[in-house]
């Protein structure tokens, strides 16, 4: 079996299972947010010590949810991407097992232009890894479609999504908010992309480093009725950081 190996255990996240299984459940245990079952959410992707507890309210909400099909999207941080780039894994390794992969899709979504093979692109990749622990302690059995995003139309990403996405599925799109401004700057663009985000105005979408995944995402939500919700927002000065130069994160679910 192909297997995609860990690129960041150790140090986005703790290598060892039982800290990393603590480590993800301390930070569950200390959301209170209950509400139904999100058909989606947009979580980031920092080091946990970062903005663990800020996807930890996203990931609260899914506890104990069963999914056939997790849909993960995140922003190309190792390459230069044109289009979409999926894997030819059949698993992807963390610390806590292996998470398979929904290989029919990937083939499903081979079919569509703006789709790739490009094993590259997932390699040094941790905007996707860091979201598998937390998927694998809150959900029941899935199986994944890991995409990395690059330059893609938001009309070709909404379309992709509604050829793979059933009402047994989720998506999780991976995407930190506004970089390295100071603290109330950083404040001020996060709050103007959250409300793009939950007004569903794609275009709007401008200071976050996953917003092409999430506009795709708003256009498909547009056509479900799905609204969005924020129910968290900090940065990097609120949790483990200086606040001259922060990273905004923002946890946001879809009904």
């Amino acid at each position: 079996m192909k297997i995609r190996k860990t690129a960041v255990a150790g140090q986005f996240y703790p290598a060892h299972p039982d800290q990393l299984r603590a480590m993800i459940r301390g930070f569950l245990e200390q959301v209170n947010v209950t509400g139904p079952t999100p058909k989606a959410v947009i979580a980031p992707h920092a080091g946990y010590r970062y903005s663990g507890p800020i996807a930890a309210s996203a990931y609260t909400r899914l506890q104990g949810a069963s999914f056939r099909r997790v849909l993960l999207l995140g922003p190309a941080h190792t390459v230069h991407l044109q289009g979409i780039a999926a894997s030819s894994a059949e698993a992807f390794a963390t610390p806590l097992g292996n998470v398979m992969v929904d290989t029919a899709a990937v083939q499903t979504s081979l079919r569509l232009p703006q789709v790739q093979m490009m094993d590259e692109a997932h390699h040094r990749e941790h905007g996707l890894e860091v979201h598998l622990p937390f998927l694998q302690i809150v959900c029941h059995d899935f199986a994944l479609v890991p995409l990395v995003v690059g330059a893609v139309e938001t009309a070709d990403l909404a379309h992709l999504l509604a050829a793979l996405y059933t009402s047994e599925s989720l998506i999780v799109v991976s995407s930190d908010l506004s970089h390295y401004y100071d603290y109330e700057t950083a404040r001020q663009l996060d709050a103007a992309t959250s409300r793009a985000i939950e007004q569903g105005r794609p275009e709007a979408v401008e200071h976050a480093c996953g917003r092409v995944p999430i506009r795709g995402l708003l256009q498909f939500a547009q056509g479900y009725g799905w609204q969005a919700q924020t129910i968290d927002l900090r940065n990097s000065g609120d949790t483990a950081g200086s606040r001259d130069r922060v990273v905004g994160y923002g946890a946001y679910v879809f009904t």
